[in-house]
């Protein structure tokens, strides 16, 4: 699968490129790297209109937007050029087969990276990953919503959940993660090829869905159904300015807001029911 990377640079990045990331994600780009003056953007080649992206050139703080072809079997160089480990505090290091150094943290997590995606959501990564240490998830049953690499499905295991459902409604990435799983020697975990609609009739005692504002609205109601009561519901992928209306709409579903969490301009959410 061959995909667009679309590179913008800023003069001034605030608040351009929050509002470019919010814009390009409703035309369909996938995933979003901040370079230090700027942004890369990655869609699919066939999803890709020119024209559709042609009003950034005239925004003032712009000073250069170009694109480039990036093609399939270019994305494990991309990702060794872009990608670095994650490290939770002493606690937690996520990394790359292709990482040799040794590490001070506690715990490891490989990751086989197949494509240039996730390495601008380090912070919400990093925000899930810091709470779920915080919680007791012995014996838990965890839903990992929208999985992409499985890694917070593969932590979940790791801090003792006894089950796991991890799906994903890209193919890739549903493959990606089932690969991470094994590479991790995890057994509690099913990977899912879905959407929300997999996860009706299910229960789960911890919810943890690290996608974007717009699908966490539209999947609250499912979420709300599929929580047991006194569940904890763990959110993010979003800007900690998109907070109170995602609060709001949670509380229509039954979900009881409890504190929010940020990391630079990312947000994550924790909510009871």
């Amino acid at each position: 699968m061959d995909y667009i990377c679309l590179k913008i640079e800023f003069s001034r990045v605030h608040p351009w490129r929050d509002v470019l990331i919010s814009d390009l994600d409703q035309a369909g780009f996938e995933s979003f790297v901040e370079t230090k003056s700027g942004l890369d953007s990655y869609i699919r080649e066939n999803n890709f209109e020119k024209e559709k992206i042609q009003y950034i050139n005239d925004i003032e703080d712009v000073t250069e937007m170009s694109w480039e072809l990036i093609k399939d079997q270019n994305w494990n160089a991309k990702w060794e050029e872009n990608f670095d480990p994650v490290f939770v505090e002493d606690k937690l290091v996520i990394k790359a087969p292709f990482h040799k150094e040794n590490f001070s943290q506690s715990m490891e997590i490989t990751i086989q990276p197949q494509m240039s995606f996730g390495t601008g959501h380090h912070q919400t990564t990093w925000l899930i990953s810091k709470r779920l240490f915080e919680l007791d998830l012995l014996d838990k049953r965890v839903l990992d919503m929208g999985t992409g690499t499985g890694v917070l499905a593969v932590l979940a295991e790791k801090l003792g959940a006894s089950n796991i459902f991890a799906p994903d409604i890209d193919e890739w990435s549903y493959k990606n993660a089932i690969e991470n799983v094994e590479l991790n020697n995890c057994s509690m975990i099913e990977v899912a090829l879905g959407d929300d609609q997999l996860i009706k009739g299910k229960e789960f005692d911890v919810l943890i869905a690290n996608i974007n504002k717009n699908i966490l609205i539209q999947h609250f109601s499912v979420y709300s159904s599929c929580l047991a009561k006194g569940g904890k519901m763990l959110i993010s992928g979003f800007f900690s300015t998109d907070a109170e209306d995602l609060k709001m709409e949670a509380a229509k579903h039954g979900f009881i807001f409890e504190y929010t969490f940020n990391k630079d301009e990312w947000a994550m959410m924790q909510f009871t029911r």
